[in-house]
């Protein structure tokens, strides 16, 4: 099973929609109610939101694909508009890392994390920092793998009306 990854391109808005709300919602789902799912999802993953992010040059989207079928996703910008502490460093955000649950398993996120890390070691960045929901155990140990820590630092990530929380991770390379 070759994956490859790739730019996204304009073109691709559709296909990123329908793969970002599809693993959004597996991921999350059963973590709020049914409306503030729906609402968030239309809001964040409709094809206008995202050919509006495609369309910006350093919001960076790559779609990991086996056999030219999107299997997973990354999007990563330098952005400190969440985490001004960050503004200290060189610091690249990896917002979002997603592969279809079908998928998981086979070694699709990690050639995705790699990605992301060998492009920021190439343009010098100091950090990597994301966000991870409070309960994704899964995702925080899958970070620690990779070297992230834990820093301490905390943000509300609410689901329409629910409230959530993510911890901020980074790893200094």
């Amino acid at each position: 099973m070759e994956i490859t990854i790739r730019r996204l391109k304009l073109a691709d808005a559709a296909a990123l929609s329908a793969i970002s709300k599809k693993t959004f919602y597996d991921t999350f789902t059963g973590t709020c109610t049914p409306d503030d799912m729906n609402i968030f999802l239309e809001n964040y993953f409709n094809e206008r939101q995202v050919a509006k992010e495609l369309n910006n040059t350093d919001d960076l989207y790559f779609f990991a694909e086996i056999d030219n079928r999107p299997v997973g996703y990354l999007r990563f910008m330098e952005d400190y508009s969440n985490f001004p502490l960050m503004k200290k460093w060189k610091a690249m955000e990896l917002k979002r890392i997603y592969v279809l649950k079908e998928f998981h398993g086979k070694g699709i996120a990690q050639k995705l994390m790699d990605f992301v890390i060998d492009y920021c070691i190439e343009e010098k960045y100091q950090v990597i920092w994301l966000g991870v929901w409070e309960n994704n155990l899964r995702a925080q140990k899958f970070y620690e793998k990779y070297g992230f820590e834990n820093s301490g630092h905390t943000h509300d990530f609410p689901i329409g009306h629910t409230p959530q929380t993510d911890y901020w991770f980074w790893k200094f390379l």
